[in-house]
């Protein structure tokens, strides 16, 4: 296998070799092809991973994986990529990943926006939302801050900036900390904090930060109650403007056989589900019962709290947000789509019982202690700066220092990146596993006498999941039910039933209450009979196929007694 570190964040020719080596290497577990290309030109490369011996990937059940739709979430392809690793050294070994592969697949795209992560990982970053593309207007601000790298030293850190109107003040109980002055207090020492970067036609006395040239959201550009920029910030001309998220929805799309959908994100150490702009009363029942079921086993494998975005993950208690990736594949496509956000400084503090995106508005100076300890601690004060001069060409004397916000807070310090991304793939596998799936329950050829069979298939889902996986996909007409064809030896004639019969959605296991009451019907089952007649006998083969649980072959002679 390649000699892979995941001790550091890997640039788009590094990733690229690592993920050619593993098809090149194990070329009967993995295949990579490109989605397509960035707007820079980058592929956009997809590892499809299964035991390509036992089948098609299009004849499996499938679970998509993805990471690095956002420009400075970088952790999300390296929990790609360890995931690939982890399928092919398991392979043989652990019984789940095995039959996983064996019976499933995976498709993984690691770094769905390269341009953008290209950007945040060179030798001097600059942060910007997702793709590279200018948006709303190809042209560069004329003035107000552009956050930048000012000494030359690969952090983006913060600039503290002496103002008697300022809103912070030195600490008392820790000097290197920065809190909020009282609305009531007056003469004292206070500053202005403004991010690390050059001031553009500054005036000398008003500040202005800038919006990004690179204004775009891919997140917010998937087709779901998609909103033009003035309700939607970053939301692109019209949905799937861009070639990134094009290439991902086209690619899904035309793959029936996804079942499931896993996101990767930073940071907030959280897995996330729809929807984003409703509450849960709006779901179909069962599926917000597998959904919360699904979640809860993501919270025991990886010990990530897992919550509706609605209802615990909304910058704004009174704005929703539209057009993401996740609520997009379970309202439109019904399958089971989350987020998962790697990385939680504050619980690697020691902050357990926190509220995601609130904290960030008002917290206890005890959290910020412990944060700081946690810097010194671990991270050998690197997280946290100790406040340095700077002269600045606009503003003259100020202070860099602060939280270096890409090593401690978007993404896990190098040396803590392994240990991360280590809790995903149990849960991925037994996402995988859950997929509806047909197999054969019986079938035979009976001879009627003067050269008539009848030929009987039976096939079960032996998922957990309904082989259309959600409601939504039901209420939606989005997955076809399962389809029976028969294929006649020659001078046969078929007396009964239709070349093709359809035979309805298949239930699972995912709907059972906890007390056994005793009602276990068998809808995971269905039957298809014909009666054919071939005086010169033969074999008849049959084929059951369901887009997203799978296809079942059968031969069948036909011989008299």
């Amino acid at each position: 296998m390649p000699n892979l570190s995941f001790k550091t964040y890997y640039r788009y020719a590094d990733l690229t070799r690592a993920l050619h080596e593993f098809a090149a290497e194990r070329p009967d577990l993995v295949q990579m092809e490109s989605l397509g290309q960035s707007y820079e030109g980058r592929e956009i490369w997809l590892a499809t991973v299964t035991r390509f011996a036992t089948g098609p990937a299009a004849e499996k059940p499938a679970l998509w994986v993805d990471g690095n739709l956002h420009a400075t979430e970088l952790a999300p392809s390296m929990a790609c990529l360890y995931f690939i690793q982890h399928l092919v050294a398991h392979y043989g070994s652990d019984l789940d990943v095995t039959r996983c592969l064996d019976t499933r697949v995976f498709y993984i795209c690691p770094r769905v926006n390269p341009d953008g992560a290209e950007l945040a990982l060179a030798d001097k970053p600059r942060f910007i939302r997702s793709s590279t593309r200018p948006y709303p207007y190809n042209e560069e601000p004329v003035e107000g801050l552009r956050d930048e790298d000012m000494d030359g030293d690969g952090r983006m850190l913060t600039m503290r900036v002496p103002d008697p109107n300022g809103a912070w003040k030195v600490c008392p109980e820790e000097p290197r900390l920065l809190v909020r002055r009282d609305p009531a207090e007056v003469d004292g020492e206070y500053y202005r904090l403004l991010p690390e970067g050059r001031i553009e036609n500054h005036d000398g006395v008003t500040l202005k930060l800038q919006s990004p040239k690179e204004g775009l959201d891919l997140n917010r550009n998937f087709p779901v109650r998609w909103r033009q920029e003035h309700e939607q910030k970053g939301a692109g001309p019209y949905p799937l403007s861009e070639p990134e998220t094009r290439a991902q929805a086209h690619f899904i799309a035309t793959h029936p056989n996804i079942t499931g959908a896993v996101t990767f994100h930073t940071f907030s150490g959280v897995i996330l589900r729809p929807y984003d702009d409703k509450p849960d009363e709006e779901f179909p029942v069962k599926d917000l019962r597998t959904y919360q079921t699904i979640g809860a086993k993501g919270t025991e494998l990886t010990g990530y709290p897992n919550v509706a975005v609605y209802h615990d993950f909304r910058y704004d208690p009174k704005e929703i947000t539209t057009g993401g990736f996740d609520t997009w594949l379970y309202d439109h496509l019904g399958i089971f789509a989350w987020t998962t956000e790697i990385w939680s400084p504050q619980k690697q503090a020691g902050i357990e019982e926190y509220k995601f995106i609130e904290w960030y508005r008002e917290h206890p100076l005890e959290d910020d202690l412990k944060l700081l300890k946690w810097s010194d601690d671990k991270l050998g004060g690197k997280g946290y700066v100790d406040w340095y001069p700077f002269e600045h060409p606009q503003l003259g004397a100020v202070e860099l220092g602060g939280w270096d916000r890409m090593y401690a807070f978007r993404n896990p310090p190098p040396e803590f990146l392994e240990a991360e991304i280590a809790r995903f793939p149990a849960w991925l596998v037994w996402h995988l596993l859950i997929s509806p799936r047909l197999e054969l329950f019986a079938a035979d050829a009976v001879p009627l006498g003067e050269g008539a069979y009848r030929v009987r298939v039976v096939v079960h889902n032996t998922g957990w999941l309904p082989t259309h996986v959600t409601q939504k996909a039901k209420q939606n007409k989005v997955t076809r039910g399962v389809v029976a064809e028969i294929e006649l030896p020659e001078v046969a004639l078929l007396e009964t039933g239709l070349p093709r019969e359809e035979l309805g959605q298949l239930a699972g296991r995912a709907h059972f209450g906890a007390f056994p009451w005793g009602q276990d019907a068998s809808d995971d089952r269905a039957k298809v009979t014909w009666v054919v007649r071939a005086s010169k006998g033969g074999v008849v083969k049959v084929k059951v196929r369901h887009a997203r649980a799978g296809t079942v072959s059968v031969e069948l002679p036909l011989t008299e007694i």
